[in-house]
């Protein structure tokens, strides 16, 4: 019997996930570092074009328009203008505020170091991987996305998981959600917010 190629054995995407795997290490550093101008290399388009939508929100809405948002686009709204001066948030663009966010570490470092992937899929310019924590499968799934020959990470792929587990967190607490979400701003920032944040920017 001739034995068969070894080729033949080998995962032909094996390629692939090595470069998705280390992305998502090299973003995870860069978190970690607070390295924002390093971390925007990582994300992909799908992440930017929201954060340029969330800037639109923290200059412009009103209070009724952000009491009518999810809980994450409320959050993002509220502690932009909570930390940041008026004058970054209009020099802002969606990439200089996602740096920013990094920079001043809002971008959820804290769980990295439990974080890893677990199995990649790829399909054609797409993969997609579910998140492990401490080695155990989570709800999250991470997107990936190859834009210009790259792979890129889509946060805003596993934003409707977190939204549920904030959801849970206010149930929990007993708070009604704009207590919940003050209590956030002043744990997160060690200042307490005062009403003129619900007040639009311009």
């Amino acid at each position: 019997m001739k034995w068969l190629p070894a080729t033949l054995f080998q995962d032909p995407q094996k390629a692939e996930k090595e470069k998705i795997s280390a992305l998502f290490e090299k973003y995870n550093e860069a978190l970690l570092q607070d390295n924002g101008e390093e971390a925007v290399n990582y994300v992909d388009s799908r992440t930017l074009k929201y954060y340029s939508e969330a800037l639109e929100k923290v200059i412009h809405a009103d209070r009724a328009a952000i009491e009518a948002m999810s809980f994450l686009d409320k959050l993002m709204v509220l502690i932009i203008r909570h930390k940041a001066t008026r004058e970054e948030i209009l020099s802002f663009t969606g990439r200089s505020l996602f740096v920013y966010a990094v920079d001043e570490g809002m971008a959820g470092k804290n769980s990295i170091p439990n974080n890893s992937l677990g199995r990649i899929k790829v399909v054609g310019d797409f993969a997609n991987a579910r998140a492990l924590s401490r080695g155990r499968r989570t709800p999250v799934h991470y997107h990936f996305y190859k834009e210009d020959g790259e792979w890129k990470i889509d946060l805003t792929s596993v934003f409707p998981v977190s939204g549920l587990a904030f959801k849970k967190l206010v149930e929990k607490s007993g708070q009604e959600e704009n207590a919940f979400l003050f209590m956030l701003l002043e744990m997160v920032t060690g200042k307490k917010p005062g009403e003129e944040i619900w007040e639009k920017i311009a």
